[in-house]
């Protein structure tokens, strides 16, 4: 019944349809048609109604392709193997089975729609179907257990470098890896690890990027908070070029990592950073610190600088929004 709807909505080219037309044409009540609607706009349609003059569609979902995200590709080993789901609870617990199974490195598992996506700290992510970029990665990295938070901070530079690059907006990393602009948030990033020996295993890298979400795909508490590429940009975004993008500068970072280490990678996340050199608060798991910002530890750890002076290494937490962001 959805589909027949959206074949008459789509054969008008944006004029309305009236819902009584629809109705007859189905043989369906009018409340029939609305449900139908509905589910059409959770799928990502964008259809405006009216009491008088009924339904026209304003925009369609444009599903990702892998053929074209493979034409785009320049890397030798990242999303050279890809899942792609038009529906999962999460990809980190796809990606999690598939690195269990044997993945190769830079295996990725896409999904158009995320249930029960997730972030740090528990939260969960709002992931509408075909507006965003919402994947996991399985990284083999031969480095000790320790040395994960170092990742997790050379992804989150090279998601800022690439999305920098292909949409000329001044984005920047709040410590850990949340990145934003203009102080909202637009792209989170979770890496779980297994490790086995005091030796990581391997690592699922979840992002999420709102890329082509508008206003009412946002929960109105998150409006302050959160924002998407679109948004930002006044245009909307190719997720294939966005993933290409961010593929090639990951997997040039990460190569350089495990060749010279962490000391160049620690460099650009200052530079790229909004975190540093402002006051703030860290709520950890032993209570709230405030003080200054001043730099990143070779391990990953934030340099806070309290109000004695004392200098403080802070491996996680969870950081307030910058002053004068």
């Amino acid at each position: 019944m959805a589909n027949t709807i959206l074949e008459l909505l789509d054969q008008e080219q944006g004029h309305y349809v009236s819902g009584e037309a629809i109705s007859r044409t189905l043989n369906v009540s009018r409340t029939a048609v609305w449900k139908q609607i509905r589910k059409l706009e959770e799928q990502g349609y964008v259809i405006e109604a009216s009491r008088k003059l009924g339904y026209r569609l304003l925009f369609k979902p444009e599903p990702l392709s892998l053929d074209k995200l493979n034409d785009m590709l320049k890397t030798k080993r990242f999303a050279r193997e890809v899942r792609l789901f038009n529906e999962v609870d999460s990809t980190q617990n796809e990606a999690q089975r598939w690195a269990e199974a044997g993945a190769p490195e830079g295996a990725l598992v896409i999904a158009e729609q995320q249930l029960s996506g997730r972030g740090r700290m528990g939260r969960s992510w709002v992931s509408p179907y075909t507006k965003g970029i919402w994947m996991s990665t399985v990284l083999r990295p031969s480095t000790p257990i320790y040395c994960a938070p170092q990742l997790t901070l050379l992804t989150a530079v090279a998601l800022c470098r690439s999305l920098r690059r292909l949409t000329e907006l001044e984005i920047g990393i709040k410590w850990p890896n949340d990145l934003l602009v203009n102080g909202r948030k637009i792209s989170g990033i979770l890496l779980e690890s297994a490790a086995e020996d005091e030796r990581i295993k391997y690592i699922v890298a979840g992002t999420g990027i709102s890329v082509n979400l508008d206003l009412t795909d946002y929960p109105e508490e998150l409006l302050e908070r959160a924002t998407s590429l679109s948004i930002q940009a006044g245009r909307k975004f190719s997720r294939e070029a966005v993933i290409a993008e961010f593929m090639l500068e990951w997997e040039q970072l990460y190569d350089l990592y495990l060749k010279e280490g962490f000391g160049p990678i620690g460099t650009v996340w200052e530079a790229l950073s909004v975190s540093l050199h402002k006051p703030v608060t860290i709520q950890t798991p032993q209570g709230d610190l405030s003080g200054t910002a001043i730099g990143l530890h070779e391990s990953g750890a934030i340099q806070l600088q309290l109000d004695n002076g004392e200098v403080q290494l802070v491996f996680s937490g969870e950081m307030g929004q910058p002053k004068g962001q």
